[in-house]
């Protein structure tokens, strides 16, 4: 814990940078969350140049980005003397102008390393223990419960910068969309039918839904709208999980397996393509969020702070005395996901899916895709 004060923000109000670097370099997830964050400071600062930190696997998520001049991509394979090369060269930003202000999300050492670099008159984070002090000169306390809106609450409280309930954004451009439409035609998806992503992978088995569970609520839904197609997504290492959800499913060509693994860039272009999002707690939902998909997530021992809290954005648990955990083991069996069943999440599959279309998040001023 920090032995000093949450709030030390002298000087900052009447603060106009003209560069601003933000450091988020992980997960894929966090980096989408970031983007709310990139949204107010350009609303709050729009002649300064924003350039991101990220490691090189996040970076697509932020590809188009209108907010952004530059993106840092971390390549954690290189050697120690390449990677303090490179910690230098982004201390010193892109024009060799450096940074009018630093904005760190998380403390890490490959971004302390980055600061020691670094000459820039505001280094800006949440409150640090007394071994971090000297890597910044300004902090406060985020927010929440939102995750974004915890993320942001260093800009609301350090910079005034008010939270209105800014949506993630994933900016796609036309030919991305073309690309996945191409996709869906070879896998025999027509315009007529409706699509829906499932995501029923987690490396986290306390939080991830039992393949069996998954199967036989693709199979209900299929047996009451012969017009749905189910895309099933993965990442490294998940196909086979993904095979056994599509084998117990047992749909044919209603249930959609790629071969190849989609890229992040694809996944979001079919997700927006989606008419609802079927999924764990992990990244995908918040792509769906970041182009205006609407998610239902079965939740296990991560609690709904990572659920936006926008219309067509819902989760479902069966609220058990130990939700939420937070754990990554389990010693009572899992039970608030195996317990939590097909039948019980089927209404609210329907529901979602018979909305008339696709709702409007809030916070949305229309860039959220450009093409």
């Amino acid at each position: 814990m920090p032995h000093h004060d949450s709030l030390r923000i002298h000087g900052l109000a009447d603060l106009k940078p003209r560069r601003i670097l933000l450091c988020q370099l992980r997960q894929i997830g966090d980096v989408v969350m970031l983007t709310p964050s990139i949204h107010m400071l350009k609303k709050r600062y729009p002649d300064a140049q924003i350039d991101v930190y990220t490691e090189k696997k996040c970076a697509p998520v932020l590809l188009n980005n209108p907010g952004l001049r530059h993106v840092w991509q971390l390549d954690k394979s290189l050697g120690f003397w390449a990677d303090l090369a490179f910690y230098r060269e982004v201390g010193k930003g892109p024009d060799g102008l450096g940074y009018d202000m630093i904005i760190d999300f998380q403390q890490l050492p490959r971004i302390r390393w980055m600061l020691m670099f670094a000459k820039c008159p505001v280094k800006l984070s949440t409150p640090p223990p007394w071994y971090n002090l000297a890597f910044y000169t300004h902090w406060a306390p985020g927010s929440g419960p939102y995750a974004a809106k915890c993320k942001a609450g260093v800009l609301m409280n350090a910079l005034g910068i008010p939270w209105n309930n800014d949506p993630p954004r994933i900016h796609l451009s036309g030919d991305e969309r073309a690309r996945a439409e191409e996709l869906l035609g070879q896998w025999g998806v027509t315009p007529g039918q409706t699509l829906v992503t499932v995501d029923a992978t987690h490396r986290r088995a306390t939080r991830c839904w039992p393949a069996g569970h998954y199967a036989e609520l693709l199979r209900r839904v299929a047996q009451a709208r012969p017009d749905v197609r189910f895309l099933l997504l993965y990442g490294p290492g998940e196909l086979e999980v993904v095979r056994q959800v599509a084998a117990a499913a047992d749909l044919g060509s209603a249930a959609i397996l790629p071969g190849d693994m989609l890229s992040l860039r694809e996944m979001a272009a079919m997700l927006e393509r989606a008419r609802l999002h079927v999924g764990n707690c992990s990244s995908p939902r918040h792509f769906a969020v970041a182009v205006g998909t609407p998610t239902l997530t079965l939740r296990g021992s991560t609690s709904s702070a990572w659920t936006y809290p926008g219309p067509g954005q819902e989760d479902v648990a069966l609220g058990l005395p130990c939700q939420p955990c937070g754990e990554n083991e389990c010693s009572q069996g899992m039970a608030c996901l195996r317990d939590l069943t097909p039948e019980m999440v089927l209404p609210r599959v329907f529901r979602l899916l018979e909305g008339r279309e696709k709702p409007v998040l809030a916070g949305d001023d229309g860039d959220r895709c450009c093409t």
